[in-house]
């Protein structure tokens, strides 16, 4: 799988991408990271990318004639078609399941969005998908973009090295969409508590039951909205 990410600072990119999963995944010749340089596509002698916003308004928008080209430059060379996202406050929310779906492309191209966002049209000529990591405001889209390079990089498989980890991971869908439960490790006891008596037992029935109550305990507590569509390993709607 490749993944380029256009970006006014791919310098931001070059340790995330060379270090845990992402490096190894490279290293294993499982998915091709890159970043591009939208200030290479500037118009002008000063290469500029942004411009005010017709009818006014606060801040810059990326211009259309930059973003566009840039991403066209990506696409060049690759048979398979690219699904292409732009980071954007006012797009969809970044979920699991939509990770999941990403990971089962060939090309990925995200646009790292920044200043007030981009001029639509680029939007529009890319058939661009718009997703939002949250409901807040962070200073560009570099640091969302990284979050969605590293979810959909670790469900390629042989990223991790428990190839069933990201099916376990909490809100995957094979994992029904549930927070996971506490975990535990050494020591058995540790400044007066102890690991739950039943996770030592070597019931593994008795254990799948005390980490599916423990799930929907956290998740219920935890993230109540979710709890809709969720759906227990005994298939019963909660």
């Amino acid at each position: 799988m490749l993944i380029q990410v256009v970006t006014l600072f791919p310098e931001m990119f070059r340790e995330v991408f060379n270090a845990s999963i992402l490096k190894r995944a490279q290293d294993r010749e499982i998915v091709e990271l890159r970043t591009v340089d939208l200030r290479r596509f500037g118009v002008g002698p000063h290469r500029s990318t942004d411009d005010y916003p017709f009818g006014g308004g606060v801040g810059m928008l990326l211009r259309a004639d930059v973003v566009v080209p840039a991403v066209e430059w990506a696409m060049m060379g690759h048979a398979a078609p690219a699904k292409i996202i732009v980071t954007s406050a006012q797009g969809s929310h970044f979920t699991q399941p939509m990770a999941e779906a990403w990971a089962q492309e060939d090309h990925l191209i995200i646009v790292a969005g920044h200043y007030e966002g981009i001029d639509q049209r680029a939007v529009t000529l890319l058939n661009a998908h718009e997703v939002s990591v949250g409901d807040y405001i962070v200073t560009g889209g570099e640091l969302p973009a990284m979050i969605m390079v590293d979810a959909v990089t670790r469900l390629q498989a042989g990223a991790l090295g428990a190839q069933s980890g990201a099916s376990q991971d909490s809100f995957s869908t094979v994992c029904s969409g549930l927070l996971e439960g506490p975990q535990y490790t050494r020591p058995r006891t540790y400044r007066g508590i102890a690991v739950p008596e039943v996770l030592m037992s070597g019931d593994h029935k008795r254990i799948a039951g005390f980490q599916q109550e423990t799930q929907m305990s956290v998740t219920r507590r935890r993230r109540p909205d979710i709890l809709g569509g969720a759906v227990d390993r005994r298939g019963e709607t909660q």
